[in-house]
């Protein structure tokens, strides 16, 4: 039986295949034992901004994972090109490379990274509204980097933040603010997290339990390069409770505010909606950096 799904052209040994291919078997390392990486880049509006950013990071998961990357980033970011014309042009399109393992080494435990294989999912999947999402602190925590393989982008982490959301959402919530081991905050179950307090911008400084966003990374360069002040550092929940605002960032919908923190109401601020005008402002004024 098939499973629905949007608009899908997936590359894989060469050529592109359309809708949902079957490309993994239950004797497959990916099947059982969970060696998979991917990372997830988006086109809206014409736009791609850093992509070439994403397809470096696949490959630098896939070797944190114990994979052997097969694709450069170039031809990535040249695949991906392809592949986008396919679609009508007008709704987003999220970008997805994916390296996983066939075949296990010692016993069928860690991955053979001879056997890496590549696939590249392109699929329709619009921006969710910037309205904003309520969000509730979870009793999960991220894992350190010494019990899980925190610095890559892999699947098996994720059962981990869906759990935490499946929580949140059962009290109500739309997504979860989650701590790191010792209590600090880390992120939210989907996104980078940011507050704001007296006019100056703080976000939990990455300590190896949660990705440095890409999309991270470049509100901070955006935000400072436009005169706010913006800090790094280990953040309690009691500095959630007290702020002015609280916004996401993440490639999924980039910018998006935090319109209610566990009972708390909170603004849609100002400083989220600028910095999501300069996101915007910076995907346009790159465009064609990645063609």
């Amino acid at each position: 039986m098939s499973t629905q799904v949007s608009r899908t052209f997936t590359f894989f040994d060469g050529s592109w295949l359309e809708g949902n291919p079957g490309l993994v078997g239950p004797r497959s390392h990916a099947m059982w034992l969970g060696s998979t990486v991917f990372d997830g880049a988006r086109w809206f509006e014409g736009l791609t901004p850093d992509l070439d950013r994403h397809a470096a990071r696949v490959n630098a998961s896939a070797r944190a994972l114990g994979l052997e990357p097969t694709v450069a980033p170039e031809e990535i970011v040249r695949l991906t090109m392809e592949g986008l014309a396919n679609f009508d042009g007008e709704t987003a399109v999220y970008i997805r490379p994916m390296y996983w393992a066939e075949d296990g080494g010692y016993m069928g435990v860690p991955a053979d990274p001879a056997s890496t294989r590549f696939a590249l999912s392109l699929y329709e999947s619009p921006m969710i509204p910037s309205a904003g999402f309520s969000l509730g602190l979870s009793p999960f925590r991220r894992p350190t980097p010494e019990s899980a393989p925190t610095l890559a982008k892999a699947g098996c982490l994720y059962p981990n933040s869906g759990r935490a959301i499946l929580e949140a959402r059962s009290r109500g919530f739309d997504n979860a603010l989650i701590r790191d081991a010792v209590g600090n905050v880390a992120e939210t179950g989907t996104s980078n997290v940011f507050t704001v307090r007296d006019g100056t911008v703080f976000t939990p400084i990455p300590n190896g339990t949660f990705l440095n966003g890409i999309t991270r990374q470049r509100i901070i360069a955006l935000l400072r390069a436009d005169g706010m002040e913006v800090v790094e550092k280990s953040m309690s929940v009691e500095e959630f409770e007290t702020a002015e605002e609280i916004f996401s960032t993440g490639n999924h919908s980039k910018v998006v505010p935090v319109t209610r923190f566990e009972e708390r109401a909170l603004p849609s601020g100002k400083v989220a909606e600028r910095a999501r005008e300069l996101y915007w402002r910076f995907a346009r004024e790159s465009a064609g950096t990645n063609a």
